[in-house]
């Protein structure tokens, strides 16, 4: 089994858009990728949170990979969300992303009752065994509702193909924790938009974020000056510029804060899936100013 890492810099989450019937808008699903693609982004990841993951059926998830792999062309990695509550389904959406050409899978572990480290364990382990492309681990209690240590997250790192992690509870020293039980060279990436500089500083190969269907060029001017020129001054300057958005595209739900933000740009992207409603008016008018500033 391969033990490649193929992601770094900044990973860009697709929202998935529903056509006034309910059904997926595969069409603008497309556009919005191959603009995200051509953004200069380094990955396209669907099907996360901002992807409405838990919220679509089977047949609707794999139409969600072929049409991002068709609107991608091979341009960038695709790092696919394939997580459900039992490992079957689980193993069943890794083994078509991989068939589908995804570069990668994440993995967030969900579940009713709250999992044993042994159970979740065997969860990974049982996918991982049955691809050859890379997993990524997704930690983020606030969603899945299990929270995995940095010891626990090392001990996953264990199992051939399990060679990512993704780090969302808002801790950076969780992060540097990590790389003390697992290496320095721990293949982590941050997942908390606010946490972004502190987890570059940090050591993190890159950035899981949905802002790029919005900001992308700021984005990348991030990693550009602290990663890749190690300037944290300027690193600095453009962090606190793009931070109102970050904090309150995390603080208003991603998939409506992102949907409002693309129609204030203009491109409708159709109603969420219930129960999510849309953005309150008095917060699409906040958001509505973040932007202007941002575009000034």
């Amino acid at each position: 089994m391969s033990r490649h890492v193929p992601l770094h810099g900044i990973i860009g989450y697709t929202i998935t858009p529903f056509q006034e019937d309910g059904r997926v808008d595969l069409g603008t699903l497309q556009l919005l990728t191959d603009r995200m693609a051509g953004s200069g982004v380094h990955a396209i990841a669907p099907l996360g949170s901002t992807g409405s993951l838990p919220y679509l059926d089977d047949g609707e998830r794999e139409a969600v990979i072929e049409a991002t792999m068709k609107a991608v062309r091979g341009r960038v990695p695709v790092l696919a969300g394939v997580s459900s509550l039992t490992t079957e389904r689980t193993l069943h959406h890794a083994r078509f992303a991989e068939r589908a050409g995804a570069a990668a899978v994440m993995v967030i572990p969900m579940s009713y009752w709250k999992l044993t480290e042994e159970e979740i364990f065997r969860h990974f382990d049982r996918i991982a065994s049955a691809l050859s492309i890379p997993i990524m681990a997704y930690n983020n209690p606030a969603t899945g509702g299990l929270d995995m240590t940095p010891e626990f997250l090392a001990r996953l790192l264990q199992i051939p193909n399990v060679t990512m992690v993704k780090e969302s509870t808002g801790d950076v020293g969780r992060m540097h924790r990590l790389r003390q039980v697992a290496g320095e060279d721990v293949a982590f990436y941050n997942g908390s938009n606010p946490l972004a500089l502190a987890a570059f500083a940090a050591g993190a190969r890159g950035w899981c974020t949905a802002a790029p269907a919005l900001i992308p060029e700021l984005n990348l001017r991030l990693y550009r000056e602290v990663v890749q020129k190690g300037d944290l001054a300027a690193a600095r300057k453009v962090f606190q510029q793009q931070l109102p958005l970050l904090q309150f595209i995390v603080k208003g739900g991603l998939p409506r804060t992102i949907a409002a933000g693309l129609e204030l740009r203009g491109t409708r992207v159709g109603p969420l899936r219930a129960p999510l409603l849309p953005l309150p008016e008095t917060e699409r008018e906040a958001l509505r100013r973040i932007l202007e500033k941002l575009e000034v």
